[in-house]
């Protein structure tokens, strides 16, 4: 089996990383693909998010399917395109994408769908906003005290970072005369609880859910600092029992893709479901239409069955009863970025030093490059993710953070404390 494979972040090197240990693998090629890919498969110059280019890329090399990454290329219809010529894609048209692509759209599915999720207000002025925050102090319920603490949500596609929690009036307004100057704005209540990021495989009629993972979103320690695009993850996650994802199922994911049904909406690839779990139970924060990231980096090397059994199933529509089996181990990825980021963050640093890899720990690039003499290059803000493995949590994470700390560029860092709060008190 040939596949093609856009995107050029960590996701996609674990993905590839994956694809190039199947039995099925008959040839890979990344579109555009990291200096990490390059030692895997056969990458290919170009913008994932050009319909043109991708066609040209899947007919030259005759692949048999196509896995989208990352959200941009989905927003932008690169699967319509692909299936209008008869390929067999991992990934929704345009239309599906909206979930992820618009958030106002998605919060108005879930409404129609009766899916819990945060009390909201939607706006397309700046003058409705300010008037509204004026008038009830940022309370979503007329009964309800203030709290002290909203959020502000960019519907559009924002990589994780379109998002404000705060209680500082001034900081809300300028958040929001932001976005609105080119988009519509969510608010939303803040929520309490934790987080868990839930994926279901889908053939466009049937589902079965994956591990659920959890993103820690904060830029630093003790989830302080802005939202990120993700500083880590860990799978599994110790409250994500039977009973949780059998409730998460029943009330979130199942009357998801009955109402995707209904709406002419199911595809086949995979729908992420960000869940905060409340004290009065889980409740919908997000819908992503592809894998996530850093997720990902957390999960696929947990799997115990073949990627391209698994994601042909996807692709041919033959879901139904499919039950990926997975390692009884930990993984924890931790996020090792570039100063500055998640804000004005330098690219083209020269790494100095990667650890190594091996059957404990793996090590995933995002953007990089080579130079013509070869060295290896940052190209983004998440650099790399580094992937520990174990019996058990705490052997997982100190595989992980000692090799985050073996990676050597100017300014490198990286979060100490991704799954500790589900561990310690």
């Amino acid at each position: 089996m040939k596949v093609l494979l856009l995107g050029n972040g960590a996701r996609e090197h674990a993905l590839a990383w994956a694809f190039e240990r199947s039995k099925r693998n008959a040839g890979l090629f990344c579109l555009p693909g990291n200096a990490g890919t390059e030692d895997i498969a056969h990458n290919i110059e170009g913008d994932p998010c050009d319909p043109a280019t991708v066609l040209a890329a899947y007919k030259a090399c005759k692949a048999d399917i196509v896995v989208i990454g990352p959200e941009g290329p989905l927003a932008a219809g690169v699967a319509d395109a692909l299936r209008a010529e008869g390929a067999k894609v991992f990934g929704p048209g345009a239309g599906p994408a909206r979930l992820e692509s618009s958030k106002a759209f998605a919060r108005s599915f879930t409404e129609r769908a009766g899916i819990p999720t945060a009390m909201s207000a939607r706006f397309s002025t700046y003058k409705d906003f300010d008037a509204w925050l004026t008038a009830t102090r940022g309370s979503l319920a007329p009964s309800a005290p203030f709290t002290g603490k909203i959020v502000l949500k960019k519907s559009g596609l924002a990589a994780g970072k379109g998002v404000l929690e705060s209680d500082d009036v001034n900081e809300l307004r300028a958040f929001a005369q932001a976005v609105l100057a080119s988009d519509e704005l969510l608010v939303e209540e803040y929520l309490v609880g934790y987080e868990l990021s839930v994926f279901a495989l889908t053939d466009g009629e049937h589902y079965c859910l994956l591990p659920a993972c959890a993103d820690h979103k904060k830029a630093f320690d003790g989830n302080r600092g802005a939202n990120t695009g993700g500083m880590g993850a860990v799978c599994p996650v110790p409250p994500a029992d039977k009973a949780l994802m059998e409730r998460i199922d029943r009330e979130i994911v199942a009357p998801s893709f009955k109402q995707m049904q209904k709406e002419g909406l199911g595809y086949r690839g995979v729908l992420f479901f960000g869940i905060m779990v409340c004290e009065d139970g889980p409740k919908l924060l997000e819908y992503n239409v592809r894998l996530g990231d850093p997720e990902t980096q957390s999960l696929v090397p947990l799997l115990a069955v073949d990627i391209g059994d698994l994601f042909e199933a996807v692709t041919s529509g033959s879901v139904a009863g499919l039950k990926p089996q997975f390692r009884g181990v930990s993984a924890v990825g931790l996020t090792v970025a570039a100063p500055g980021y998640p804000e004005a963050y330098p690219t083209g640093l020269s790494v100095k030093a990667l650890p190594a890899c091996d059957g404990n720990r793996l090590v995933f690039h995002a953007a990089t490059a080579r130079a013509k003499d070869g060295s290896l290059l940052t190209g983004g803000g998440r650099c790399f993710t580094v992937v520990g493995l174990g019996s058990d949590y705490f052997e997982a994470h100190a595989r992980a953070l000692e090799g985050a700390k073996a990676v050597v560029f100017e300014g490198a860092w990286h979060r100490n404390d991704i799954g500790k709060s589900f561990f310690i008190e």
